[in-house]
């Protein structure tokens, strides 16, 4: 395990990847993070085991492929050095004579080849026949895939030239590489993409992460939050995990974004095992956020008027510019007088 892990350490250095994201605005000591759960990383290690078996049926069918050609061009090769031994010789029956004990490649089943070998007796009775079988294990596979291969891929190594079985092989061995390289690979990459899942939230924001060769970050400020639901399907249900979706003012409809994808407006906290826990705390400090009107940290040190306050102010600056009008006026009257 130690291994793995200095392993996934070096993939996130050549990706570049950084180990965590920076937590979003918020006060001191509200900051949470999630991940997603252990059952979605399980359940993502099934489709892999899944995809490897394929994949090893595959390399399976093509070793089988080449078997069979093998033994094709074989048993035209013994054909054809028969009917040349039997030109240069003569008759068949000068050939039976003049020729060595015969080595040939026979289909006793279907599927199933045994190499019958002739030889003559030593008390000169005639030719006994030793039956020479093949080895076991490459028989037993040759026999079993003979059996499930599609009627096509059992004809077609009689329709393809000897001359193209160095390609063929060539391609095989090119095919064995790129297996074993993706296998490490996408083992790999399906445990990063696990450990590389954070939601963070505080009492302002949240942030989300996801994305191993292409990394996804999303902020969303509860100013701006509109609604966050719960989303849970059969398979999810089965695995105890959810689906936690928020989206934010201007994300349109449900239906206007299906099958978009996260975006700008819409953010999801994949496969979470607490979803309920997450979508009742989002709740919560949106609520709080909204009651008492949090703002950015600079405004807090700012005086708030209230409007008691204001109408105060206004009720004095009328009672002094009456004031000021008052005795304007009794000077103009005593003008008047004189």
């Amino acid at each position: 395990m130690t291994m793995f892990k200095r392993l996934e350490e070096r993939a996130l250095y050549w990706l570049r990847v950084p180990p965590e994201p920076v937590p979003p605005a918020g006060g001191p000591g509200s900051l949470q993070t999630f991940r997603a759960g252990r059952n979605f990383l399980y359940f993502r290690m099934f489709l892999w085991v899944g995809t490897q078996i394929g994949a090893i049926f595959g390399l399976l069918f093509s070793l089988y492929f080449i078997d069979e050609l093998e033994l094709q061009i074989e048993m035209e090769r013994e054909a054809a050095s028969r009917d040349a031994a039997a030109e240069i010789i003569g008759p068949q029956s000068e050939v039976e004579e003049m020729a060595p004990p015969k080595v040939e490649l026979i289909e006793v089943e279907e599927g199933i080849y045994e190499t019958v070998a002739e030889e003559e007796s030593t008390d000169g009775s005639g030719l006994q026949i030793e039956v020479v079988p093949r080895d076991v294990v490459h028989q037993v596979f040759h026999n079993v895939f003979h059996k499930i291969a599609p009627w096509w891929l059992r004809e077609l190594p009689q329709k393809i030239p000897g001359d193209a079985l160095f390609w063929i092989k060539l391609g095989e061995l090119f095919g064995l590489f790129l297996f074993f390289l993706q296998f490490f690979w996408s083992l790999l990459a399906v445990r990063i993409d696990y450990s590389q899942r954070w939601y963070m939230v505080t009492d302002r924001s949240l942030r989300l992460r996801w994305g191993v060769v292409k990394i996804q970050e999303t902020t969303m400020s509860f100013a701006n939050l509109q609604q966050v639901s719960v989303h849970q399907g059969p398979l999810q249900r089965l695995l105890r995990i959810a689906d936690v979706e928020v989206r934010s003012a201007g994300g349109g409809s449900g239906e206007d974004e299906k099958g978009a994808g996260d975006s700008m407006h819409r953010s999801v906290f994949h496969a979470v095992e607490n979803a309920s826990e997450i979508r009742d705390l989002i709740l919560a400090r949106l609520q709080r956020y909204r009651q008492t009107g949090l703002g950015e940290p600079d405004d807090e040190n700012q005086a708030v008027e209230t409007p008691d306050d204001v109408t105060q102010s206004n009720d004095g600056d009328v009672l002094a510019a009456a004031r000021e009008l008052l005795g304007e006026t009794r000077a103009l009257r005593g003008v008047l007088r004189e």
